[in-house]
């Protein structure tokens, strides 16, 4: 079997650009990389890889080029200038942005010949390389298939079709599952606490029930996509009953009650609607207001 490594570039070298560019050299891949700071770069090139002068240097080295800096903007201003160079050759934007902006450089890349592919990186810079932390992909259709051994060294890659919005659509959905996870974890956290059971403690019961939640959202995106919502499990009128005794708890320990008065005020809305035999699936009207 070859043992050929595709060389690759990596074009921003912050925190995440730094561990992008270290994965692929403990991978065996020839790595170019450049950083309009020539300095942050010394670590790498003390691992093997090469420092381009240029952005051009850098794209000419690659026929992966991996570009990973602040913005869309900032990705737009150093490689227009360099459109003609990387024709022909794949660009894996992994930079956080819109699913519009990734959209509109999908455009600008198929308009010079370059190879497209937006990505959500799903993980903090200590999770790349690990084939348990997801990077999202989306755009140019038999790109990730033909570049999945060396993508995959970076960790799973997760192929969302040939839509390239759809990759920054996910990022920022999923954010906004972690944030809305990690601040009830921390609301629950901050209550049980204040009985004197440790954040260890609780968390080991909470991961637990991780499991029965996500047997929760398995259901209901069926419910949503059908737009009907059964109140089989436990319906709406339920749920506020329920919310009741959080929030009462709560009260006694001087815990801040901002979060679940939101979903109270959202769930109470529904029910004033008359939905209150519905599921908590129902809630989704609301936030598609």
């Amino acid at each position: 079997m070859s043992t050929k490594r595709t060389p690759v570039t990596v074009i921003g070298l912050g925190q995440m650009g730094a561990a992008l560019a270290g994965a692929f050299l403990d991978a065996g891949h020839p790595t170019t990389v450049f950083n309009r700071t020539p300095g942050k770069a010394a670590p790498l090139v003390e691992r093997g890889a090469v420092l381009a002068g240029t952005v051009a240097e850098a794209v000419a080295a690659g026929e992966l080029v991996v570009v990973c800096v602040l913005d869309y903007p900032a990705v737009r201003s150093l490689l227009a200038p360099v459109a003609a160079e990387l024709r022909g050759r794949v660009l894996v934007n992994l930079t956080s942005g819109s699913p519009e902006q990734a959209r509109e450089e999908a455009a600008w890349a198929a308009g010079h010949g370059i190879g497209y592919l937006d990505g959500g990186i799903m993980t903090t810079p200590p999770g790349i390389g690990d084939s348990a932390s997801m990077i999202l992909y989306a755009g140019g259709a038999g790109l990730l298939a033909e570049h999945r051994p060396a993508l995959e060294v970076l960790g799973d890659p997760v192929d969302l079709g040939t839509d390239a919005g759809l990759a920054s659509l996910y990022d920022a959905g999923l954010l906004g599952l972690m944030w809305s996870v990690l601040g009830g974890w921390l609301h629950a956290t901050a209550l049980t606490g204040a009985d004197g059971v440790s954040a260890k403690e609780f968390t080991a019961v909470a991961v637990r029930s991780l499991g029965t939640m996500a047997w929760f959202m398995t259901t209901y995106a069926e419910q949503v996509d059908a737009g009907e919502y059964p109140g089989d499990d436990a319906t709406l009128d339920v749920h506020v009953a329920s919310i009741a005794h959080l929030l009462h708890a709560g009260e006694e320990r001087g815990i801040d009650d901002r979060l679940p008065r939101l979903h109270l005020e959202m769930m109470k809305e529904a029910v004033a609607a008359g939905h209150g035999g519905d599921s908590y699936a129902r809630i989704i009207e609301a936030f598609r207001k």
